[in-house]
């Protein structure tokens, strides 16, 4: 009963901990608000484990060490438990698979279909910057190159996610949402910003020497101040054409 009641309370404190701790950046997507709920529910399934885990070892260290005079004997013969065997293979097969189960549900809740009113971006990884195309469906117009992620609140981003030379990752932490950036195939991910604020990109793959410089910011704005801006970079893009044109007559 003690070592029940010690177990019960080593969980309970585990699981508090895990809540407790601030372990990610803030949520700033609805996509990271159902991933942080998958990794509580990891937590709470994993804790219980790990306390009987240590629990049965640290007993067994206990009851069963070599006590003086036993240097040079050998263990007793223990032979196998059929039913401990079966119950300790079958229940966490039952758990695991529950788990993935789970974990498939949040990805699929993270990967829904595409809503009417979707915002597409071009995100192209290079050693070592990140570059963002707004498609004319963005612009109105031509297409917008820039070094400079700006995505609308409440609102549906589906990210096209290409690389010109190595492999990269495309990772956004307070989207929770990482994708890998592969020379020849166009990878993708969408996400819905909650929460307005300016946020890092990170490539999550060494990429080379300069992986550690490979970082940009997405900026969450809201919808006026997302076409707001796309309209000035249009505008400053069709000036400074203008310019140049100019200049060569």
């Amino acid at each position: 009963m003690v070592a029940a009641a010690c177990a019960a309370i080593a969980i309970a404190i585990g699981i508090v901990i895990s809540y407790l701790i601030h372990w990610f950046p803030v949520q700033a997507s609805t996509q990271a608000k159902n991933t942080d709920r998958l990794y509580h529910v990891l937590v709470i399934a994993s804790i219980p484990i790990f306390v009987l885990v240590v629990s049965v070892i640290l007993y067994s260290v206990w009851q069963f060490r070599m006590r003086p005079g036993e240097e040079l004997k050998d263990g007793p013969p223990i032979h196998g438990n059929t039913r401990l065997e079966v119950f300790w293979t079958a229940i966490p097969t039952v758990l695991l698979l529950g788990l993935v189960g789970y974990s498939f549900v949040v990805l699929k809740e993270n990967e829904q279909g595409r809503p009417a009113k979707e915002v597409q971006i071009q995100a192209t990884g290079e050693q070592f910057a990140w570059s963002y195309t707004y498609p004319p469906s963005v612009t109105g117009g031509a297409p917008l190159k820039s070094d400079q992620l700006y995505v609308p609140l409440d609102q549906s981003v589906y990210f096209n996610i290409r690389a010109k030379d190595v492999i990269h990752a495309f990772w956004i932490p307070a989207f929770r949402l990482q994708e890998d950036a592969v020379p020849g195939i166009t990878t993708h991910w969408r996400v819905t910003p909650t929460r307005l604020g300016t946020y890092p990109v990170v490539c999550n793959l060494l990429c080379g020497l300069g992986h550690s410089l490979m970082r940009s910011k997405v900026h969450v704005v809201t919808q006026q101040q997302f076409h707001s801006w796309v309209a000035g970079q249009m505008s400053a893009s069709a000036g400074g054409a203008a310019s140049s044109t100019g200049s060569s007559g």
